[in-house]
C-alpha cells in the first residue's frame, strides 16, 4: 500500500505545517510522534545519526502505524543522492538537502529525487522497494514520487551572497521549502559564535524575505513555542520544533533535579 503524502496535501492547500526532529535511530520514536496526533511530519536528521537502509524501512512502517505520519530525511551532503533515494524507497515522503551552495547544487538535488521521465529530468527510476511493490502499479508509484516534498538548506555564506540566483533555480526545480541554518552559516563565515548573537538576525531575515519573494516557503527550526511569534510576524508558516535527544535530556534533568531536591533533605 502506498501511503498518502499528507504533508504534500497540506502544502498544496497552503496550510501551515508543524514538524519535529528525530535523532534517535529507533522506529518507536517515529510511531510515538505520529501517535501524538499533533505533528504534520517528523524529520529524521540522518546527517547527525547512525543508521542503515533497514532502519529507514522500519521507521517508515512505524510512522505509518503512528497515524500515517509522513517522514522527512535530512541526509549528509557526501552521499545524499543515495540516501534520499533509499529513504523515498523505504516510504519517506520528503527530503531536506544540506549544504546547497550554488544553483548547480540545486540541480543535483532535483535530479536525485525527480522521476526519470522526459518532463521531469530526474534520475529516480522504478526501484522495487516499498512504494513500487504496491501491486507493482507504476503509475501510482510515479504519482508518489511526484508528491515528494523537496526542501533545501540555506546555510552557507556563499549561498546567502548569491541568494537570488540560488532561489530562482530552486523555484524552477520545484523546491517547496528553504530551511535557514544559522550554525553552518556562522561556521562558513569563520565566525562560529555569530549564531548566538543578535547579529545573525539580518542574514536570517534576508533568507526568509527572499524565500517568500521567490514563492518558496521558508521553514524555521525552533526549540520552544515562545520563539515562533517573531517568525510568524516575518511571514513564516512552517516550523520544525524540538529534537528528541534534547527533549529527553531536558525531561530527565527536570525529573532528576526535582527528586534530588527532595531526597537531599532526608
Amino acid at each position: 500500500m502506498i501511503a498518502p503524502n499528507t504533508l504534500r496535501e497540506k502544502l498544496d492547500r497552503n496550510e501551515p505545517t508543524v514538524g519535529t526532529h528525530i535523532m534517535f535511530a529507533d522506529p518507536d520514536v517515529a510511531e510515538m510522534v505520529g501517535d501524538a496526533g499533533l505533528f504534520d511530519y517528523a524529520e529524521f536528521v540522518a546527517e547527525y545519526a547512525t543508521f542503515d537502509m533497514s532502519l529507514l524501512y522500519h521507521m517508515a512502517r512505524a510512522a505509518q502505524c503512528g497515524g500515517g505520519l509522513p517522514l522527512m530525511i535530512k541526509p549528509d551532503q557526501a552521499d545524499q543522492a543515495f540516501w534520499a533515494q533509499a529513504a523515498l524507497g523505504a516510504g519517506f515522503k520528503a527530503v531536506l538537502f544540506t549544504d546547497v551552495r550554488t544553483p548547480e547544487d540545486v540541480d543535483a538535488c532535483h535530479r536525485a529525487i525527480a522521476p526519470d521521465t522526459p518532463e521531469s529530468g530526474g534520475f529516480m527510476g522504478v526501484k522495487l522497494r516499498r512504494p513500487a511493490l504496491a501491486a507493482y502499479d507504476t503509475e501510482r508509484y510515479l504519482d508518489d514520487l511526484r508528491s515528494a516534498v523537496f526542501a533545501i538548506m540555506v546555510e552557507k555564506d556563499v549561498t546567502v551572497d548569491h541568494i537570488d540566483a540560488v532561489l530562482e533555480r530552486a523555484k524552477a526545480r520545484g523546491v517547496d521549502m528553504t530551511q535557514w541554518g544559522p550554525a553552518d552559516f556562522s561556521f562558513s563565515r569563520g565566525t562560529p559564535r555569530l549564531m548566538a548573537t543578535p547579529d545573525i538576525r539580518p542574514f536570517e531575515e534576508l533568507v526568509i524575505k527572499k524565500s517568500l519573494e521567490h514563492g518558496i516557503r521558508p521553514r524555521i527550526e525552533i526549540g520552544s513555542v515562545e520563539q515562533a511569534q517573531r517568525y510568524i510576524d516575518l511571514g513564516v508558516r512552517d516550523f520544525c520544533i524540538g529534537w528528541d535527544r534534547f527533549i529527553l535530556r531536558s525531561a530527565l534533568a527536570d525529573l532528576g533535579a526535582g527528586l534530588r531536591k527532595l531526597t537531599d533533605t532526608l
